[in-house]
């Protein structure tokens, strides 16, 4: 009797096993070896969670929003998602709820060289968790839509896996993806644009789609206890994972620099071209790699933790300090002091700081102009030989090169004070000062005026002015208009040096001799800011040769006045992409005072060690919605 209850106790354990799905594996353990770049959220409900109770989620979600929020998205509803939806057949609201576990998008080789045409592959991996069957049930009727609409869908079995393979129209998801322009390339014959595929198939929770059979079947061998390398098995991965992806981030990204560098500092097979272009010589993609470092670089992450302080946000470059040339070796900072000096003033409202060696990144920038182009370095030499020209005729003993290039210290110290006025001139004219480490201050300022007069002509009898025992010299810059359509206003660039060993520039004069004034670090210094001192410690502290500070509190009640009084030629508006203008209507905007609350400071941090270089951001939840 009891052995059969032991039988019986085996066959109901051995029943319940096999009814429960194993976990879905995290991405880099599915994603193929030659993967390129991904991002994931491994947990879509906690980050869910996360997003609702976020400063920003609750700032667009907040009433005096409404107006503004409503017609961007009628807008994005009307231009992205309704052609979207034509496209699949589908009502994209129906799937937005079966992300529950990981949702990863990635980019792999596909079996390119780096050299062909061959698509770049793309790879979607949704876990549903307990929606699983709801994700089988809008798959099937998915699928019914498009066969009932003439689509000529197939099935291949992938490693057991039955895949659905849909091929698209060559306006499938123009809304998304403009249709790239034609190249006719002489003396070759035009190639016909060939339609792509989309392969998908639901494997217990997981739904696998890919543009191509060979970056699904990777990720079916995996699914189905293959052998196939995953991107987890990459020796540069290995590495970063424990370093930047422990924890469980709230997400990440990955891009895999020795895989794409590698690639394109590799020359093609035609490369021995007998008549090369000149343009082609000159700017040869081998070289412009090879040149700015690139090679150097092993890997590049982007990793966001979420927290009860606050939002965290790391950048790291895996870059060995052996192999660093060009852009890596100017921005691997030595850990020096970059913390605020006391001489910045408490309402500053922005504040940097980069402990940059003025005279190894110019013999840097040559060495990298000389790898790309020789003939780029000749040109910029000769601007400086003409301009050195130039001051010769005054002062027949000076040298450009000597004076500006040769007199650059380690310390570029920038901050910005709290405009004057809300008038449309003085929001779009910052009040920066901008701090320069310099071994002779006179020099740096003649190399100065003597650039800025190639461009516009000089007063040959204006004099510096007096302020406090220190010269104050003006420097005509040309006009730059207010926006479209304004007249221009007339600039100058201020300059002064300190007893600090700084050279001061600014175009408002007042910020100049407020910093004079200071110099000796009277008045309340920004450094006594204790929210900035206790984000500090989030970011490793200000240690490592950069660090900064913004007051958004401050600096996004100017960003709203000056987008509610935006007009659709207004200047302010071209960071936007042309596409997305119409969308953003900015005159709906509330009064600022209404959605204050959702801001407060943010702080950065950058290092460089033996491994790479890190930049890392901390922005504190605002006391006021706690």
């Amino acid at each position: 009797m009891k052995i059969k209850f032991i039988r019986l106790a085996a066959l109901l354990f051995a029943g319940a096993a096999t009814s429960v799905s194993a976990a879905i594996a995290p991405a880099e353990k599915l994603l193929p070896a030659d993967t390129l770049a991904f991002f994931t959220v491994p947990d879509c409900h906690a980050f869910r969670v996360t997003c609702a109770n976020a400063p920003q989620i609750r700032l667009w979600n907040d009433p005096a929003m409404k107006p503004f929020h409503d017609k961007f998205l009628a807008k994005f509803n009307e231009k992205l998602v309704a052609d979207t939806e034509k496209d699949l057949g589908v009502k994209l609201a129906d799937f937005l709820v079966l992300p529950q576990g990981q949702l990863t998008l990635a980019a792999t080789l596909n079996g390119a060289n780096g050299h062909d045409d061959t698509p770049t592959g793309v790879l979607l991996l949704l876990d549903a968790k307990d929606q699983s069957t709801a994700l089988k049930t809008n798959l099937a009727a998915l699928t019914k839509k498009w066969t009932d609409a003439g689509r000529a869908l197939r099935t291949e079995k992938i490693h057991g896996l039955t895949f659905t393979v849909l091929p698209l129209n060559t306006n499938d998801f123009s809304a998304i993806v403009p249709k790239r322009p034609v190249v006719q390339e002489l003396g070759k014959e035009t190639k016909p644009e060939k339609p792509g595929e989309i392969y998908f198939t639901q494997f217990e929770s997981l739904l696998v789609a890919g543009n191509s059979l060979a970056v699904v079947e990777a990720v079916a061998a995996h699914l189905t206890g293959g052998s196939a390398p995953a991107i987890a098995d990459d020796p540069v991965f290995a590495a970063d994972q424990p370093a930047q992806f422990r924890d469980t981030p709230l997400y990440y990204g990955w891009f895999n620099g020795s895989k794409l560098f590698t690639l394109l500092a590799t020359p093609p097979a035609d490369a021995g071209d007998d008549n090369p272009s000149p343009f082609a010589a000159a700017f040869n993609p081998v070289k412009i790699v090879n040149a700015l470092g690139f090679g150097g670089l092993k890997s590049a992450s982007i990793v966001a933790r979420e927290t009860a302080e606050g939002s965290a946000m790391n950048f790291h470059i895996t870059a060995p300090e052996a192999g660093r040339t060009g852009l890596l070796k100017i921005l691997a900072l030595p850990a020096k002091d970059a913390s605020v000096p006391p001489f910045v003033p408490a309402d500053a409202v922005k504040f940097s700081r980069i402990r940059l060696d003025g005279k190894q990144t110019w013999a840097e920038l040559q060495k990298m102009l000389t790898a790309v182009s020789p003939q780029v370095l000749v040109g910029v030499n000769s601007a400086i030989d003409m301009a050195n020209g130039f001051a010769k005729m005054k002062d027949p003993g000076f040298d450009l090169r000597t004076a500006l290039f040769g007199n650059l210290g380690d310390d570029i110290i920038s901050y910005q004070k709290p405009f004057a006025s809300d008038s449309l001139a003085a929001l779009s004219n910052p009040p920066m000062l901008y701090l320069v480490s310099v071994s002779n201050p006179d020099a740096v300022i003649t190399g100065l005026k003597t650039i800025a007069g190639l461009a516009t002509p000089q007063d040959a009898t204006t004099e510096p002015r007096d302020f406090l025992g220190r010269k104050i010299y003006a420097v005509k810059l040309a006009p730059a208009p207010v926006a479209l359509g304004a007249p221009a206003t007339p600039r100058s660039l201020y300059l002064a040096a300190s007893s600090s060993g700084y050279l001061a520039l600014s175009t408002d004069t007042a910020l100049v001799e407020e910093y004079l004034r200071r110099a000796d670090g009277s008045g309340k210094p920004l450094a006594e800011n204790t929210a900035l001192q206790a984000a500090a410690q989030h970011v490793g502290g200000a240690g490592g040769g950069m660090f900064g500070f913004e007051n958004q509190r401050a600096t996004m009640s100017a960003a709203f006045k000056v987008f509610k009084r935006a007009t659709s030629t207004d200047a302010s508006l071209n960071m936007f992409p042309p596409a997305f203008r119409e969308w953003l209507d900015f005159s709906l905007l509330p009064d600022y005072e209404l959605v204050q609350k959702y801001f407060d400071i943010s702080v950065f941090a950058g290092s460089a060690n033996a491994d790479g270089l890190s930049l890392k951001v901390f922005v504190p939840h605002p006391p006021q919605l706690h």
